[in-house]
């Protein structure tokens, strides 16, 4: 998402207009009334948050080219439902992890530095905001939340969300102790690092070049409209996530250090 701002035209091109032409090619191809279509969008929709938490009827407010991009895919997917009766869906995904996440995603970057770390392959990794806060679940739960919103009689948008928040420091905390390490914070803004408890190391330093330009600091859903009609809840707890990611990493990086 901080890279949207460096690539904002390719950003737009790919999640916003990208979206109108796989809608484009459905109805130039007479497949309006054969296909089911799921659009992809984001908690980033939110962005600058208007409510707390957000749900499905909360104003937009994107902080990036990616959010704002994927306004317009959100917007030209209702508008395609409305004008061609397509079965097509938004859904609204927060945060999703699992130890498939790219490794330039934040949960992905700290499970996979904090194994580094535990098999002795790397000292200290640099983070942006920690007390930037999200909603995170799992993928998997999630991705039954996409094929249920698929199986409904009529096509409608939702919110997908735990309802739980917490900080990207909590999540470092809680990575760490799994590898049977205690984080302790010291100094302040761009000056603050995490250093363990145990042996006194330096282990986490915050650049600023890992902030956006502009933030989004607080992101919590509200998926009572998925809980009541498409029966849905999340399954796996965050501190279950943190485990799963952090132990995938250990066994990729004891594999192949250069993973």
């Amino acid at each position: 998402l901080k890279i949207s701002f460096d690539l904002a035209e390719y950003t737009a091109d790919v999640d916003g207009v990208g979206t109108l032409r796989l809608l484009d090619a459905i109805k130039t191809c007479g497949l309006i009334n054969s296909v089911k279509f799921y659009q992809a969008s984001t908690s980033e929709l939110f962005g600058k948050v208007q409510e707390i938490p957000q749900k499905e009827t909360t104003p937009f407010y994107p902080r990036s080219p990616y959010g704002a991009a994927k306004l317009y895919a959100y917007w030209i997917v209702v508008n395609f439902r409305e004008a061609y009766n397509l079965f097509a869906v938004n859904g609204i995904l927060f945060n999703h992890e699992s130890p498939r996440r790219g490794a330039n995603f934040v949960t992905r970057k700290i499970s996979r530095s904090v194994a580094k770390i535990h098999l002795g392959q790397l000292d200290c990794f640099s983070l942006g905001n920690l007390d930037a806060k999200r909603d995170w679940g799992h993928a998997r739960d999630y991705v039954e939340a996409m094929w249920l919103m698929l199986q409904t009689d009529e096509p409608e948008d939702f919110v997908i969300a735990t309802g739980e928040v917490h900080s990207v420091r909590e999540f470092v905390e809680k990575s760490f102790k799994h590898i049977g390490k205690t984080i302790v914070w010291e100094g302040k803004n761009e000056n603050e690092v995490g250093r363990c408890k145990e042996t006194g190391k330096i282990h986490v330093t915050v650049n600023h070049k890992y902030y956006r330009p502009t933030e989004v600091d607080f992101l919590q859903g509200d998926c009572t409209k998925a809980r009541q009609k498409l029966k849905w809840k999340p399954r796996v707890t965050f501190d279950e996530l943190v485990r799963e990611m952090v132990d995938a990493d250990v066994e990729l990086m004891r594999n192949n250090p250069n993973a």
